[in-house]
């Protein structure tokens, strides 16, 4: 299979060694403006293309895909209040997007344990809930969009939960998540129940970016002869 990759960054090189390495050639790399004037027509002859860039301009770099009918996976966030465009977008263009949070097999194993465990919680009041997340100094957006997913799916399943709060909670109803920014860390999340009695805490930790780019690949892997709109369920739903 022959890739673009969308971004060039420290993911966008861990996703092209990770390819290479999995017998897939790379077919173009787009890492600023000039490039898709530039590569356009090497870019039409791509079977897939990865995006992870910075959320201004990821719906941009979308479209353009829609346009050249090239499949699209990409792993960048905080754009998603454009989602629905991006999706309206990739249908009236016949096209195929690939989108999640986060990429990692682990990171989605722990979506499902944070949805369950919220479910139980949904009868246990004395249980309160609170979130934190740590990344590297570069990321741009805060809260992640890993963090907003394991919130929204907290809320989702927790009737005193109405809402996330990238702060401390002032009320009963918010979910607290405090958003850390250290160093070169990869990513860390956490989320804690807490009751008068004990504390019941979920947390994962990224030792290095390979489980991403790795989780990016195969999507890209399972969306090149496809047409719509999937996500890591979808591709989950496959693996099973």
């Amino acid at each position: 299979m022959k890739l673009a990759i969308i971004g060039y960054g420290k993911m966008g090189k861990e996703i092209e060694r990770l390819a290479v390495s999995r017998g897939h050639s790379i077919g173009a790399i787009i890492d600023n403006a000039s490039d898709w004037a530039e590569k356009a027509s090497v870019l039409s002859g791509c079977d897939a293309a990865i995006e992870f860039s910075m959320p201004s301009i990821a719906p941009e770099n979308l479209a353009k895909c829609f346009k050249l009918k090239i499949p699209v996976v990409t792993g960048t966030t905080g754009w998603y209040e454009y989602l629905p465009q991006t999706i309206e977008d990739c249908i009236e263009n016949d096209g195929a997007l690939f989108y999640a949070s986060n990429f990692s097999i682990g990171v989605n194993l722990f979506f499902e344990i944070n949805r369950k465990l919220a479910q139980l919680m949904n009868k246990q009041p004395e249980y309160d809930v609170r979130m934190e997340e740590t990344h590297h100094i570069h990321k741009l957006d805060a809260p992640s969009g890993t963090a907003v997913t394991l919130a929204n799916d907290i809320i989702g399943s927790l009737d005193r939960k109405t809402k996330w709060v990238n702060r401390e909670a002032s009320a009963p109803e918010e979910l607290e998540i405090i958003s850390s920014r250290e160093g070169e860390v990869t990513g860390l999340h956490k989320v804690e129940w807490t009751s008068d009695f004990d504390t019941i805490s979920l947390r994962h930790e990224a030792f290095n970016r390979q489980g991403f780019a790795l989780g990016a690949v195969i999507a890209a892997e399972f969306l090149a002869s496809r047409k719509g709109v999937y996500t890591m369920k979808d591709l989950f739903n496959q693996m099973q």
